[in-house]
């Protein structure tokens, strides 16, 4: 369900930024509404929770902006929203911040949670770990409460500090790219319906409404590169260089991005074979590709055989070629690449996941999922030396560093089945996401 457009036109000053958050979450709600398999539906058990909302708010200007706009889309559409708020517990004023929005959500009629972050012992980079954190009990509380997505308050201010930040440390196109408006994370998928919008807008939306929002004092500490770069950004506006000229590069970017993705897609459809886990590309590319597709399709293929969150850094796929020529081996980013026959195959690497251990009935590696008779005294280990234990391995026709590195069943030091490699034909293993979907989904 959208805004009745009419009500829309009478909201002066505060439709644009309405109108775009109706467009994001509308836009998601009857995606999720369409992928409903109707034939086969039982209304009565269906949980169209699904479709609801989640906002996180911190109590910032931005994220309360999002707040009330988010609460006026709700009331007028009829759809189900939530908040979420994280006390990161870095300051001794957090808990009362978190406290001030559950009352502004209990006013405004709300469900709202507050959520607790404790900082690891030895966190060097605390903002990345606060964020890294943040985000990763976000999505618990989502997944818990059936939201399907959560919105952020990033403006375009952000998104011309994120640029300027990235620009400093020689980032390429990808670091450059605007701010994804839509991703997925922690199996989570995350908007940001307010891009467009900069931090002055939504202040003045405030004001208009006479709603109250925290400033955060460490937004004013220069010992974060973050703030050097927001105090940076009036200095070159007589550059033309404003938050929202910076957005429009940003956003060019992020569509050349997107247009390189739709091309690395279709040549992973012509050259790289899935095996086992592995992926397999030639060394050389007939009919060869661009540079930068072919470096892409690489750093894909070693971020999903090496389960990374990100691919490797700074990836030179003429480099990795060129070692493999001298050496014909090397191992990069959790994985092992290894060069034969004109070809290169990316196995997981051992020494990555040797003390990896789970439940069978878990995903593993954020991979695989075992399919047999679970067990609680049962675990899902990498099949490492327990090779020896299997003479006929080699049947299976997969190598052997693929095999060490592959899901296998333990109770205790009792090997009870390794599936890639046909022992006990009780157990399966099986990819959670394939490559193809991988690229998709990145």
């Amino acid at each position: 369900m959208q805004l009745d457009q009419g009500w829309l036109m009478q909201q002066g000053a505060d439709a644009a930024s309405l109108r775009d958050v109706d467009r994001c979450f509308s836009s998601f709600a009857q995606t999720n509404f369409a992928q409903t398999n109707f034939a086969q539906t039982n209304f009565a058990q269906t949980n169209f929770a699904q479709t609801k909302i989640g906002l996180a708010v911190s109590g910032g200007g931005d994220s309360i902006a999002l707040l009330r706009l988010g609460s006026c889309w709700s009331v007028q559409t009829g759809q189900p929203i939530a908040a979420v708020t994280v006390d990161h517990g870095l300051r001794s004023e957090s808990g009362a911040e978190a406290q001030a929005v559950a009352n502004l959500c209990k006013s405004l009629g709300i469900p709202h949670d507050i959520l607790s972050w404790c900082a690891p012992k030895g966190a060097g980079n605390l903002p990345a770990a606060a964020r890294d954190g943040r985000y990763a009990l976000m999505a618990d509380w989502a997944k818990a409460r059936g939201i399907g997505a959560v919105a952020l308050g990033h403006t375009a201010d952000d998104s011309a500090e994120t640029f300027l930040m990235r620009l400093g440390r020689a980032a390429g196109l990808d670091g450059l790219a605007e701010m994804a408006r839509r991703s997925d994370r922690y199996g989570v998928t995350w908007v940001r319906p307010l891009l467009d919008h900069t931090r002055a807008d939504l202040r003045a939306y405030l004001m208009r409404h006479a709603v109250e929002w925290i400033e955060d004092p460490s937004n004013e500490d220069t010992r974060y590169a973050r703030t050097r770069t927001r105090h940076a950004l009036p200095l070159l506006e007589g550059l033309g260089l404003t938050a929202q000229s910076i957005r429009h590069s940003a956003h060019a970017l992020r569509q050349a991005q997107t247009a390189l993705a739709h091309y690395t897609r279709r040549e992973a459809q012509t050259h790289v074979i899935q095996e086992a886990g592995d992926l397999v590309l030639p060394l050389d590319f007939v009919p060869a590709v661009p540079a930068d597709v072919e470096r892409r399709l690489i750093a894909a293929a070693l971020q999903w055989v090496g389960s990374g969150a990100y691919p490797p850094r700074k990836f030179c796929a003429a480099g990795l070629k060129a070692v493999l020529v001298q050496q014909h081996r090397l191992t990069l980013s959790g994985c092992l690449v290894v060069k034969r026959k004109g070809q290169m195959r990316i196995m997981r690497e051992y020494n990555a996941v040797r003390d990896l251990c789970g439940p069978t009935d878990a995903v593993w590696d954020m991979r695989w999922r075992l399919l047999g008779p679970h067990a609680p005294d049962l675990q899902v280990r990498a099949l490492g030396e327990g090779i020896r234990l299997l003479p006929d391995w080699r049947k299976a026709d997969v190598p052997r560093p693929s095999l060490m590195a592959s899901p296998a069943v333990w109770r205790a030091d009792s090997l009870v089945a390794a599936p890639l490699a046909g022992y006990n034909s009780d157990w399966s293993a099986q990819i959670v996401a394939d490559f193809a979907s991988f690229l998709l989904s990145h």
